[in-house]
C-alpha cells in the first residue's frame, strides 16, 4: 500500500521525504523490521523506539514515525507526530482497510468479569449462527481456532496487532468480534479511532494504580470506551455506573440486580454449589436461566452478555441456550475434578474485589474450612497488597501466602506487603514463598469438606520470575500430587 494512502486522515506535524513509496509492512519492534516497511518509534516503559531507529533503517525501513528528530538518517521518510502510539492506531487501521468498520465489534471493560462475559456472549452468538472472534486475556480465537498464543501479548493488543487480528477474523468469516478492552489500552490509544457497536461496563474497584496513579485516572480511562460506543451497556448496581452513563456517546441499556433503574435484571436467584438459576428479565420479557458457574458475579456476567445479545437482535431462546451451554471458563471459579473428599478451585482473582467475590461464593457452599492460597504480582500496584490480605483474612479460615508473578521484585518483599492485612484480621496463616511447595502444603493438609482456593493465576500456565518465565500449570501440579498419593 502507498504510504500516502496509509496516511489518509492521520494527523501529523510534518513529513520529510516521499509519500509515494510502497509499504510492505509496519512494525513497532525493530527486531522484526523487514525491507520496505514503516517503523514506529514509540517511547515505552522500559525502552524508547527512537533509540532503535538506525537499526530499523539498516534492516530496510523506508519510513519512520517519530516524536522527535534523529540525526544521521538518510533515504528514509520521516513522519513527525505528537504521539507515535496513537498515530499507529490510525495508520494501522488504514493499512488493514479499516476492519472495525466492516464487522460488529463489542468491547468489554471493567475490573472484573471481562473474560467471563466474553465467553458467555460468544456462546450465545455462536448458537445464534454467527461466527465469532474473541480477543482477550486467555487467548485470541475465532470459533474454536486459536489465533495466537503469546504470554507476552497484553489482553488488548497494540493497535497494529489489533487491526491485523481484526482483518484476519474478517477474512475467516467472522460476523462479530468481542474484545476485552483494558484501561491500559484505552489510556495508551490502542483502540484509538475504533467506534464500538457495543461497549459493556462490568464494575470498577482498585487495580492498576501503579500505572494510572489515581483511581480517578483509572476510572477516566475506562470511560473512554463509552465515549466511543454506539450502544453502552452499563452495570448500574456499581457505584461508578452513573459516571460511565455520563460518558456514553449514544444510547444506554442498564442492567443490575438491586437497582430499580435496570432495564435488564435478575429475580428469584438461587445459588448452589454447581451453579445458579434465576428469572432473566429483558425490557419486560422474562426467561428462566440455569447457569453452570456459581456465584452472584455469574448473575451479573450473564446479565451483561444477555443485554449485548439482545441489542444485536438475538432471540431469547438463543440467549437462554447460549448462557446455559457454558459449563466452565478456564481459571474462572474452575472446580477441578479431584475425586477427593475436599474441593480445589482455581480462579484468576488478583484484585481485592475479585478475591472477595470468589471467597464469598465459596463460603456459601458451606465448607468445613475455606482455605485460600494467594499472592500478588510484582511490579504492579503495591497499595492493593495489604487490602488483598485483609479480604482473605476476613473471609477465609486459613491463608497460605505465596508468590504470584513476582517479576523483578523480591517475592518475600511482596509477601511482606500482604501480611499486615492478614495480621489485622487474626486469621491463621502460613508463608511459603515457593508457589508449588505452597500448593502441595495446602493439598497435604486438606481435610474432608474443605474448599481450597488457588487464587491469582487462573488460566495462566506460566510464572514470571526475575530472569525467566517458567512453565507453571496449577492443574498439573494438583493432579500430579493426587496421582503420586494414589500410587
Amino acid at each position: 500500500m502507498l504510504l500516502a494512502k496509509i496516511l489518509e486522515n492521520v494527523t501529523y506535524i510534518n513529513i520529510e521525504g516521499r509519500q509515494d513509496i510502497y509499504i510492505e509492512d509496519m512494525y513497532y519492534d525493530s527486531r522484526k523490521v523487514t525491507p520496505d516497511s514503516v517503523f514506529f518509534c514509540i517511547e515505552g516503559f522500559n525502552s524508547d523506539g527512537h533509540d532503535f531507529a538506525h537499526d530499523a533503517v539498516k534492516k530496510g525501513a523506508k519510513a519512520l514515525v517519530l516524536e522527535r528528530d534523529i540525526e544521521g538518517l538518510d533515504n528514509v521518510t520521516k513522519i513527525f507526530v505528537e504521539d507515535s502510539r496513537r498515530a499507529m492506531s490510525y495508520m494501522a487501521a488504514n493499512y488493514y482497510n479499516r476492519p472495525a468498520e466492516n464487522i460488529k465489534i463489542i468491547g468489554i471493560t471493567g475490573t472484573n468479569g471481562k473474560t467471563s462475559i466474553a465467553y458467555l456472549l460468544k456462546s450465545i452468538l455462536e448458537i445464534a449462527g454467527l461466527k465469532v472472534g474473541l480477543i482477550g486475556t486467555i487467548t485470541n480465537m475465532i470459533g474454536d481456532e486459536i489465533l495466537k498464543e503469546d504470554t507476552s501479548t497484553p489482553t488488548t493488543p497494540e493497535s497494529l496487532d489489533l487491526q491485523r487480528i481484526l482483518a484476519q477474523m474478517i477474512k475467516k468469516g467472522a460476523g462479530a468480534v468481542i474484545v476485552e478492552v483494558t484501561s491500559h489500552s484505552l489510556a495508551l490509544g490502542r483502540v484509538e479511532g475504533i467506534v464500538f457497536d457495543i461497549g459493556i461496563f462490568t464494575n470498577l474497584s482498585q487495580d492498576h494504580l501503579d500505572f494510572h496513579k489515581t483511581f480517578e485516572n483509572y476510572r477516566d480511562a475506562k470511560g473512554e470506551l463509552f465515549a466511543n460506543s454506539s450502544m453502552s451497556i452499563i452495570n448500574v448496581d456499581d457505584e461508578n455506573g452513573d459516571f460511565m452513563i455520563d460518558r456514553a456517546a449514544d444510547k444506554v441499556l442498564k442492567y443490575g440486580i438491586s437497582n430499580n433503574k435496570s432495564q435488564v435484571f435478575a429475580r428469584d436467584i438461587e445459588i448452589t454449589q454447581r451453579g445458579l438459576s434465576f428469572q432473566l428479565n429483558i425490557l419486560g420479557q422474562s426467561l428462566e436461566a440455569d447457569i453452570k458457574i456459581p456465584g452472584i458475579f455469574s448473575v451479573y456476567n450473564s446479565l451483561a452478555a444477555a443485554s449485548a445479545a439482545y441489542t444485536l437482535g438475538i432471540e431469547h431462546a438463543f440467549i437462554k441456550k447460549g448462557l446455559e451451554s457454558v459449563y466452565e471458563i478456564a481459571g474462572r471459579f474452575e472446580q477441578l475434578d479431584t475425586d477427593t473428599d475436599y474441593s480445589v478451585i482455581i480462579d484468576y482473582a488478583h484484585t481485592p474485589d475479585g478475591l472477595r467475590n470468589i471467597l464469598e461464593t465459596a463460603k456459601k457452599m458451606s465448607p468445613k474450612r475455606l482455605v485460600v492460597l494467594f499472592g500478588c504480582g510484582g511490579d504492579r500496584d503495591r497499595e492493593k497488597r495489604p487490602i488483598m490480605g485483609k479480604v482473605a483474612g476476613k473471609l477465609a479460615d486459613f491463608c497460605i501466602v505465596t508468590s504470584d508473578n513476582p517479576r523483578k521484585e523480591d517475592p518475600m518483599a511482596i509477601i511482606d506487603d500482604i501480611l499486615p492485612g492478614i495480621v489485622e484480621t487474626n486469621c491463621p496463616h502460613i508463608v511459603i514463598e515457593n508457589r508449588k511447595e505452597a500448593i502441595i502444603y495446602g493439598l497435604s493438609n486438606a481435610k474432608a469438606g474443605d474448599i481450597i482456593i488457588l487464587a491469582g493465576k487462573g488460566h495462566e500456565t506460566y510464572q514470571i520470575l526475575k530472569d525467566e518465565t517458567i512453565e507453571f500449570d496449577e492443574r498439573e501440579i494438583v493432579m500430579e500430587f493426587l496421582r503420586e498419593g494414589r500410587e
